[in-house]
Formats: C-alpha cells, sequence, structure tokens
C-alpha cells in the first residue's frame, strides 16, 4: 500500500503530505497532481483525470483517476455540453456506486468511503467544473482543452447505433454525426458527417475541419474496422449492418471514446446479459452452517439471473459467435470464452470432493476470488463468461450473518444491569449467531460505542447454554485487565469470573489452575488474563475453551512475534477479535488477524501475497473480492454514522489504567522509603509541605522518570504513561480523529508533543501559560480546520477555560488535578456547545500507586457529595497519619508491573 490518499472521516479526499516527500520514483506530473489535490479536491481529481493513460499509478490513484474520468466522460456525453452554461451532471445511481465500492483498493480511512461520500465527490467536482466553465470565455471546449487535453476533442463527433427491426438481414443502423452548433434552445444539433465536408470547404476553414475530424483519424490508426470505413468514404453515409459488423463496432467502442470520439448505444448493450457458466453453491439445507460444513457444488449456465436448461444452451450455441438474437433480446456470444469458463468450472467440480466444496472454499469462491487464492492465467476472460452465487439456503443463512431477524434476537438478560442501545442489541446478536454458527467474529465498532459491555451481554447469554458448560477466555492488554475487571462488577456481577494475572490472583491458586485446569474452573464462566501471561501459564493453550476472545486485537498484527504465536496456539469453539482499528485498511494486519479468527480462509501468508498481486493486476474490481471474503465476519459501527450518533451519550468519561516501568518502579519504590524517613518528627506546616512534596514527586514519577530527574531522555520505554497514550492515540489517529492531552507539568507539553508527533506521523500544537495571549486564537484556529493538526497539548490552567476546541472527539488527561471540577472545566473545552461528536474522555491512572488510590476514593467522595473535594485531594492527604499516608503511597509490584 502505498498510502498517499486517504479518506477523512467527513467522506472527503486528502493527500499524506509526508508520503509525497518521499515519493521520489513518481512522475512529476503525478506529483504536482497530488499538489493540486492537496489544495483542492475538485481541481485535483481533474488533474488527476487528465494524467496520460500511459503512466503507471498506484492503486489508489488509480481508481480516483478511474472515478474523476467517469465525471468526465458523462460531462463531454451530455448534449448540453457546449457553450458556457452546462447542465448538472448527475451522480451514478446506488447501484452504480455500490459497484464502484465494491473496488475500493486499501487505502486509509477506506471505512468512511460511502455511496453517499462518492455522491458528495461527484457533486463537489461537478460544481467546481461548471463553475470554471461558466467564467471561461471560450465555454467547456476551451476549459476542457486548456485543463484535460485528453477530453476536449470529445463529443465533437458522435458515432450512432440504433436497431432497424424492420430488415432482419440488416438489422442495426449506423450514422457519424457532428455538432455544428447550438439550437435556440441551447442544444446540440446533431449533423450527418457528410454536412462538415460542405460546411469546412475551403482553405479557409481547413484548419477547423482537421480539428473536427481528428479524432477519427487517431481511430482509424488504431481501428482497421473504422479505418475501412473512412478509406471506402461510408463513414460520411447512413450505413444498415450486419450482426457480425455491428458486434465488431460495439467491441471496439471503448477504444472509440478514449480516442475522443461520442458514441451514442442501444441502453441494452450496456446493461447486456451473456451467456455465462458458473457455480451455485449451497442449494440444499444443511443442519448447521459452520467452518467443517460441506456445501453442495453444482454447475449451471445462465443468461442474466435466468438459468438455462441444456436444449436453451444448446439452442443459443448452435449460431456463429457476435450477436445473437435469444428470446427478442440480442445477446453476446463467444463459444471459445464460454468453453473456457466450462471447463474452468468443471475442473473445480472434478477437484472437489463428491462434488462438495468445503466452507472456506464456498465463501472464497462466492467473494469472486480463486477457489485456492492462486492466479488464474486467465482468470480475466473467464470471470467475464462466469458466474457464481449462493443457493437458496446458503444465500439465506449468509443474508441473516449481516442483519439477523427479529425472530433472532437474544432473550431479555435480566442479569445485565445496563439498557443495551440499539446497535448494541444488534452487536450482541450478530456475536450470537456467528458464535453459534461456529465463525469467527470481528467486532471493528469504534473507540466509545460499547464493545465491552456487548461481549459481556454475549458472556451472559453463553453461561444459558446447558450443553456447553465450558468457561470462555478473555485475552487482554495488561492496561485494560483493571477496566474489564470493574466493567464484570458493574454490569454482570453474576458472570463467575476469574483472573489469570499476578496482580488480581495470588501465586498458589495459579499454580492450581495449572496443574488442575478442568477442575480448578468448574462453574467459572470467564477466565480473563493478559497478552503476556499467555506465554507464562502454557496450560491455557491445553484447555478447550468455549470462547476465545480478543480485546484490541491488533496486538496480534506481527504474525512472527512471540505473542501472536501464543494467541494463535489457543483452541475454541469460536474466536471473536475487538478492535477499534480499521483492520482491512492494512494486508499484513488483515492476514495475521484473521489467520486467528478463521484460519485458512486468507491462505498462508505466501499465498496471501500472490492473492494480492492477483488483485492488483485485475483492470477492474482489484479489492473488491478480498473485501467480500472478510467482510461477513466483521462489524463496524461508526460514531460518524447518523444512526449511532443520535444514540449516543454526549461525554463518555473512561479510566485509562498505565502500568509503570521497571525504571518508574524503581524511583517509586524509593521515594516512598524516602518519604518514610523524612515523615519522623514532622508536624504541622513543615509536615504538610513534606507531604505535598512528595505528592508532587509521585505525581512526576507516574508520568515519566525524566520528569523528576531533569535528564532530558523521556524514553518512551522508561514510562508506561507513554506506552498508554501511544496504544490510545494509535488508534485515535487510525481513525483521523483529533485528541486534546491535558498536564498540569509545562515541562511535559514538549515531550508529549514529540511523542504524539511520532504517532501520528505529522506535529500538533501546545499552548501553556507561556504562550502569548495574541497566538492564542491562531492556535485554535489551526486546530479547529479539519485538516488542521491532529493533537493540542495543553497545560491545565492555561488551556481549561475560554477555549472552544470541538474538533477534538477526545481528551486526555494524563496526569490528574485530583480535583473533578477542575478536570471537568478542562473536558469542556472539547465537550460544549458546538460539538457534533461524542466525547470521549481518558483519564490516565497508574495502578498500584497512589494515583489508583486517590482516583478510587475521589470516586466514592463524588457519590457522597462534590463539596467535600473543594479542596482537592492534596489537602485531604495532608490530614492523614503517617500510617495511613504510607499504606496510600506504597507501590503494589504486581498491579504496577503487571503485563
Amino acid at each position: 500500500m502505498s498510502e498517499l490518499l486517504r479518506v477523512t472521516p467527513s467522506g472527503r479526499l486528502a493527500v499524506e503530505e509526508q508520503a509525497i516527500g518521499g515519493a521520489s520514483e513518481l512522475d512529476s506530473a503525478v506529483l504536482k497532481t497530488l499538489r493540486s489535490l492537496a489544495a483542492s479536491q475538485a481541481e485535483g481529481l481533474l488533474s488527476l483525470a487528465a494524467l496520460p493513460a500511459n503512466i503507471d499509478l498506484p492503486s489508489e490513484l488509480t481508481f480516483w483517476r478511474d472515478f474523476a474520468g467517469r465525471y468526465l466522460t458523462e460531462l463531454c456525453h451530455a448534449p448540453e455540453a457546449e457553450g458556457r452554461r452546462i447542465e448538472e451532471v448527475s451522480p451514478p445511481d446506488q447501484l452504480q456506486l455500490a459497484v464502484v465500492l465494491a473496488g475500493v483498493p486499501v487505502m486509509r480511512g477506506a471505512e468512511y468511503l460511502t455511496a453517499a461520500a462518492l455522491e458528495a465527490t461527484w457533486r463537489d467536482l461537478d460544481d467546481w467544473v461548471r463553475g470554471q466553465v461558466a467564467r471561461s470565455a471560450e465555454g467547456l471546449s476551451g476549459f476542457l482543452g486548456k485543463h484535460a487535453p485528453r477530453w476536449h476533442q470529445v463529443g465533437r463527433v458522435c458515432f450512432h447505433l440504433a436497431e432497424n427491426k424492420r430488415d432482419s438481414e440488416y438489422p442495426f443502423a449506423f450514422l457519424a454525426t457532428y455538432v455544428p452548433g447550438l439550437s435556440r434552445q441551447d442544444r446540440a444539433r446533431h449533423q450527418p458527417l457528410g454536412k462538415a465536408l460542405q460546411q469546412y470547404a475551403g482553405a479557409r476553414n481547413k484548419a477547423a475541419l482537421v480539428r473536427l475530424l481528428s479524432p477519427i483519424q487517431r481511430t482509424a490508426e488504431k481501428s482497421p474496422f473504422i479505418r475501412e470505413l473512412v478509406d471506402s468514404g461510408d463513414i460520411y453515409h447512413p450505413l444498415a449492418w450486419s450482426p457480425a459488423q455491428t458486434h465488431c463496432f460495439l467491441q471496439e467502442a471503448p477504444l472509440y471514446e478514449a480516442l475522443g470520439v461520442l458514441v451514442r448505444l442501444p441502453d441494452w448493450w450496456r446493461k447486456r446479459p451473456r451467456p455465462r457458466v458458473g457455480a451455485v453453491i449451497g442449494q440444499k439445507k444443511q443442519p448447521t452452517l459452520g467452518v467443517d460444513t460441506l456445501l453442495d457444488f453444482d454447475v449451471q449456465m445462465a443468461l442474466g439471473d435466468q438459468t438455462l436448461t441444456k436444449q436453451e444452451w444448446k439452442q443459443l450455441l448452435a449460431g456463429d459467435d457476435g450477436l445473437v438474437l435469444f428470446k427478442g433480446q440480442w445477446v453476446e456470444v463467444d463459444r471459445e470464452k464460454i468453453a473456457a469458463a466450462l471447463d474452468h468450472w468443471e475442473q473445480i467440480q472434478q477437484a472437489s470432493r463428491e462434488g462438495s466444496l468445503t466452507f472456506i472454499e464456498g465463501m472464497r469462491l462466492l467473494a469472486g476470488a480463486p477457489v485456492d487464492l492462486a492466479t488464474e492465467d486467465d482468470g480475466e476472460e473467464v470471470r467475464q463468461w462466469s458466474f457464481v452465487r449462493a443457493g437458496d439456503w446458503l444465500g439465506a443463512t449468509l443474508k441473516q450473518l449481516r442483519s439477523p431477524q427479529a425472530d433472532q434476537h437474544a432473550p431479555p438478560l435480566k442479569d445485565l444491569h445496563a439498557t443495551l442501545r440499539h446497535y448494541q442489541q444488534a452487536g450482541v446478536d450478530w456475536l450470537r449467531l456467528m458464535t453459534g454458527l461456529g465463525l469467527g467474529a470481528c467486532l471493528a465498532d469504534d473507540m466509545g460505542l460499547g464493545k465491552t459491555i456487548q461481549v459481556l451481554a454475549l458472556l451472559l447469554l453463553a453461561k444459558r447454554e446447558r450443553r456447553d458448560r465450558r468457561p470462555s477466555l478473555l485475552v487482554l492488554p495488561a492496561s485494560l485487565l483493571a477496566n474489564w475487571k470493574a466493567e464484570r462488577a458493574r454490569f454482570t456481577p453474576s458472570l463467575a469470573a476469574v483472573f489469570v494475572h499476578a496482580s488480581e490472583t495470588d501465586k498458589e491458586t495459579l499454580a492450581r489452575f495449572a496443574a488442575a485446569p478442568e477442575a480448578s474452573l468448574q462453574g467459572v464462566d470467564v477466565v480473563m488474563t493478559t497478552y503476556g501471561m499467555l506465554q507464562r501459564q502454557s496450560w491455557l493453550a491445553e484447555v478447550d475453551w468455549k470462547l476465545v476472545i480478543l480485546d484490541e486485537a491488533q496486538a496480534i498484527k506481527n504474525p512472527g512475534a512471540r505473542q501472536t504465536r501464543a494467541v494463535k496456539r489457543l483452541k475454541a469453539k469460536s474466536r471473536i477479535a475487538l478492535t477499534g482499528t480499521p483492520v482491512e485498511n492494512r494486508l499484513s494486519d488483515l492476514w495475521s488477524l484473521f489467520d486467528f479468527l478463521c484460519p485458512g480462509l486468507l491462505g498462508s501468508a505466501a499465498r496471501f501475497k500472490e492473492f494480492v498481486k492477483s488483485l492488483e493486476a485485475r483492470q477492474q474490481q482489484r479489492y473488491g473480492p478480498l473485501r467480500d471474503l472478510v467482510g461477513p465476519y466483521i462489524l463496524r459501527r461508526l460514531k460518524t454514522d447518523k444512526a449511532i450518533i443520535s444514540d449516543l451519550p454526549d461525554k463518555t468519561e473512561l479510566t485509562a489504567f498505565c502500568g509503570l516501568a521497571k525504571r518508574q518502579a524503581a524511583l517509586y519504590e524509593k521515594s516512598v522509603k524516602e518519604l518514610s524517613a523524612a515523615m519522623k518528627g514532622q508536624e504541622g506546616i513543615q509536615r504538610r509541605g513534606l507531604v505535598l512534596a512528595f505528592l508532587m514527586r509521585f505525581k512526576q514519577i507516574c508520568n515519566h522518570p525524566s520528569q523528576l530527574l531533569g535528564d532530558g531522555e523521556f524514553g518512551r520505554a522508561d514510562s508506561g504513561k507513554f506506552a498508554r497514550l501511544t496504544e490510545i492515540c494509535e488508534e485515535i489517529a487510525s481513525r483521523q480523529e483529533k485528541v486534546l492531552v491535558f498536564t498540569q507539568f509545562r515541562e511535559m507539553a514538549e515531550p508529549l508533543q514529540a511523542l504524539l508527533a511520532d504517532v501520528f506521523g505529522r506535529g500538533g500544537l501546545s499552548l501553556h501559560g507561556g504562550t502569548a495571549v495574541g497566538k492564542r486564537k491562531k492556535l485554535v484556529d489551526a486546530f479547529q480546520r479539519e485538516d488542521g493538526p491532529p493533537f493540542f497539548v495543553l497545560s491545565l490552567k492555561a488551556g481549561g477555560t475560554g477555549l472552544n476546541l470541538t474538533a477534538a472527539s477526545h481528551v486526555i488527561h494524563f496526569d490528574r488535578w485530583w480535583n473533578p471540577a477542575v478536570e471537568n472545566q478542562a473536558t469542556d473545552r472539547a465537550f460544549r456547545i458546538g460539538q457534533q461528536r461524542n466525547v470521549l474522555v481518558h483519564k490516565f491512572v497508574c495502578r498500584g500507586t497512589v494515583e489508583e488510590r486517590i482516583d478510587e476514593m475521589i470516586e466514592e467522595k463524588k457519590s457522597l457529595s462534590e463539596e467535600l473535594l473543594t479542596g482537592g485531594a492534596e489537602q485531604l492527604l495532608t490530614e492523614m497519619s503517617d500510617q495511613q499516608l504510607l499504606e496510600l503511597v506504597s507501590l503494589d509490584v504486581d498491579k504496577a508491573l503487571g503485563v
């Protein structure tokens, strides 16, 4: 993936500036076009379509050049496309847009590319072009001559083809015309091309005649069929054609258009049905659908949607190649290609097991991929004369995967202490259906849409299954263990859960689990562990789990990592992956994830690479088969969807638990000992000052050791908060969303900026007490632009009031003020009037430290009275006894260093 372009969350096309800087291999004209696209979407698309056809482009540029070229074709073909006033060019219909979407290449932000977004892009291009033409003294022709020379002759000469049903021997009529000018109704007046020889007679008009006829001359140089018409002079007269002549003309029509001739064809040709040979998979009902299901496989012949009998097939192929009148409609026949298609499907049928396909093979074929993902030498031609469709039973079953019917809704969950939103209920229904079939499922909802509660609800449903008492396994990053523990206790306390992690379970219990897993887990519904523990607790790979669920499943994106290999050794009836990152927009990540979810679906890593190369070589629908192949296993809902945003809370607060790096833990423990020694004999204001100073030191250590030591290093590996910030912001960056990061320490602004610039791949903004007042508005305005910087680091005091930063959909409190009123005031920079999106608030807390205990204390006090915290948590701590204070600040090593 070249990553030159991306689609923004608003559905607009944007250029990756950094990628352009390093793309020295690109043609200079392409680089110029990309810079034009960075300045204006419409102008850039027009420039892209104007590039010479022989320039080799990366797949995403090819896709957008084809899209813009489609617009220009429609523009130039419109009869009114003469003069300075042109009518609006309507975008493709929904069916055509769906076909376009099926061919979207792998690119960043592809999940935001919808039919509505494509239609908006088309209208944006059309508005810009018509505005430019209206201001051009030379009208459309002059505009195209300047901006898109390849297109400026299109529409001047037109080849017309029509049916002549009164003549069975010569049932078609041909006429070449030109447009000498406009009618009084401002419409193009077509005249037979022969009249042009009279209109432009004489030496004075020779240049105009040459300009008019040059597209025909270019066409004659490429087409022997047109050259014969030109040499004989027949091109200037109306002609009656046989089906064979007509078929030759129709096959070459795209060539004529590419060389500057407008071609008008009967509607049926563009929608023409072809006799096709193909496969119907899964017609017969099976007891269940799952990865072990064998699907029946039947080779059939069809014309359009109509299955043909053997007699009808013989009748259709009895005549010559070309156009055949069959059942009152003209049908294109190529017996050699049809025979190749028939041979292709018969070979697959013979190779299949007793006329059946495995589930994976069937899914590949239905997606338009080869049955073995291998490259096909004659694949393009075979596909043109082939079809694959699901039979009645399989088709109905697959439809349910995307839209479970009302009677398949999960029964009410009395043990769930929450009300599911409509999209969350739909997610639970989908997960229940997929896992019930034994299929892998990837829940790829946006961050904040409630993946956790959907899985907990699914686990409650799984608990009801009396036939299968096995527990499920939930694998998490260590930083999320506390979140899942809290959410389970809050929403599904009836779920019996155990934790295979030193921070939650003592060594003796872990040893008992390892010695006798089956006996130890009797009555347990879910086991929660971390990716790191899979490598230390080998018995986890020996248990046959009901479900294996991965949270933050991008943790297995590297197929060669030990962590990934440990995950893939797990055994389960069904597998679920949770991720907020659009995995199908990075091919290596996609393969590794599906190697866990649906082993074998995408073949081996080497075979998958070959498959992707074969897709790139296709002329049409390059990535359609891949997206269709993985699509049934991925459910994604975006916060930008109108049906979602209307049902979201305005603000969602999350605790982001962080660990400590070893260097942090050592410094922290040393500081606890120093505090213990320093407090002896201290009283009054001296003791208060000492406690506050050490609390500040603990905050600094939790942020980063370099903040306390002043060494300026700020290595990412030395801070658990830096690691957690990286994880969260990688997902934010993958969604092209924006974030505010608050810290109370001015000295942290620069290190945070440097870290985030690396994560986002571009610079951001910073504001603190030293920022000039006059500069603040410029910073805010820059951040508020859609193409503005993706992150803003603010000191809590300087950025906590008076700023309107509603472009952000995330707020991160990197370190805590320990006063909810102050933190809420800062959060309201994003969550305020004018905000059009749900705001996620991430509050960083280091586990096993004073931060976690103060956070728990604040939550308890908040439930009683906010007034208790008006002085901040520090005031409460200074009033504690020495023993209470030391217990509060002591380090729980297992929690802090848990992995």
